[in-house]
């Protein structure tokens, strides 16, 4: 703040030549305002000498007035220093909000590597921004365990406790917190749903047109494919594992089919919608000895993959999956999104809307580039596979292709 010769002129001080000053002080706006409070005396953390300098200078004549106030000048010149590390102190605060509270709630459609992954990174970087920008983020955190009622009740909590914006993770999720909001406006951001638009979640992946937008982890089924045939170009009936009832497999499955179709290859359906039925639907897998088998980003199959692996890795069969974290609970191959950053991403546009007033009806649904390759290195020995030619032959497909080992979640592989 500047401070101007009228703010002066009820401390009857005559400035003579104060203005011309601001040239030689590196703090100027700054140090007149300290300067003010040295002769005027209102300032606390300025002790005895500026209330004396002050109460002198009301008792003296205009003329010895100017030679006090070069005086005082000179006393604020030397302190400038303490002046612009005043400033540099405010200046670590510049552009932070007042320390206002934002509650969110979060839902979780299931406990899998790929979901918790999601969750955890957008609480470290909801945790991160927060700090930068001197906010709270009060976040409910629930998981639903694929139990629609228990889903609709953790949702209802979020409404009652008046959350600022709901964060559903997986397609479900986002779908019943679309429905209970239509009333009330609450934001909604959701992340990992495959298919926005054929969900019906929004109108257009670049214009929502409602209170929902997030993170997409759209799948390019046609390059699991693709790498199913580099490894296997004689492979003659392909397997397809998933849960019919899970939005998040219609759309890949649909183009699955219609890929084999074109490709004249043979293909076979086992489904299941619990952890028992996707068991039973893999020993099938193993006794019909198809070549390969492929799954989505489908999360009932996810939740039973530590229960799978090996009869189908003892079986010779080599499971594709639309996931990293399938690899790591024993899939032979993740093909997709990294999911801690789909994580991050997505609590980036929680603070969008929140910090910054973003329109989640106008805020383009983020896709990722999903071209990473993780291979179980176990697995991939349990099937007489070698990592390196693997690796090798994937590369020209992939923009990466990683390792993994069996674990059940991503920290225990850190």
């Amino acid at each position: 703040m500047m401070v101007r010769k009228s703010e002066w002129a009820s401390q009857d001080v005559n400035l003579g030549g104060i203005a011309e000053a601001e040239a030689f002080v590196p703090c100027g706006a700054e140090v007149f305002f300290v300067f003010k409070k040295l002769v005027a005396g209102n300032d606390p953390s300025i002790r005895r000498p500026s209330k004396t300098i002050f109460l002198e200078v009301k008792n003296m004549k205009k003329n010895t007035l100017k030679k006090l106030t070069a005086l005082a000048l000179a006393a604020v010149m030397a302190l400038s220093l303490f002046a612009c590390g005043k400033k540099t102190d405010d200046d670590k605060t510049a552009g932070k909000t007042d320390g206002k509270t934002y509650k969110i709630g979060i839902c979780n459609y299931v406990d899998d590597a790929s979901l918790n992954q999601i969750v955890a990174n957008i609480r470290s970087q909801l945790e991160a921004i927060g700090q930068e920008k001197g906010v709270t983020f009060d976040i409910s955190y629930d998981n639903c365990n694929a139990d629609a009622a228990v889903m609709n009740q953790i949702i209802a909590n979020f409404i009652a406790d008046k959350v600022d914006l709901m964060i559903g993770v997986a397609t479900p999720v986002a779908v019943a917190m679309q429905s209970a909001t239509e009333d009330n406006k609450i934001p909604v951001v959701f992340a990992a749903v495959s298919d926005p638009v054929g969900a019906g979640l929004v109108e257009s992946m670049d214009a929502p047109g409602a209170n929902i937008t997030g993170t997409s982890d759209y799948l390019d089924t046609d390059a699991i494919l693709d790498l199913i045939f580099t490894a296997d170009p004689d492979a003659k009936t392909i397997g397809l594992l998933y849960n019919q009832g899970q939005d998040s497999s219609t759309t890949p499955i649909k183009n699955a089919k219609a890929y084999l179709d074109k490709k004249n290859v043979a293909y076979k359906e086992y489904t299941g919608t619990t952890t028992d039925e996707i068991m039973l639907a893999a020993s099938k897998i193993a006794a019909d000895k198809v070549d390969a088998v492929f799954t989505p980003t489908d999360n009932t199959v996810m939740t039973a993959e530590l229960s799978i692996y090996e009869t189908l890795a003892k079986a010779g069969i080599p499971h594709y999956t639309g996931a990293d974290s399938f690899a790591l609970n024993g899939a032979f191959l993740g093909y997709g999104v990294d999911y801690a950053n789909l994580g991050k991403e997505t609590a980036n546009m929680v603070a969008d809307l929140l910090l910054n007033g973003a329109d989640p009806a106008t805020t383009s649904v983020k896709t990722f580039d999903n071209g990473t390759a993780t291979i179980n290195t176990e697995v991939c020995q349990e099937l007489g596979l070698n990592y390196d030619e693997l690796a090798k032959l994937f590369a020209p497909l992939c923009t990466k292709v990683q390792p993994i080992v069996t674990a059940e979640s991503f920290d225990d592989v850190k």
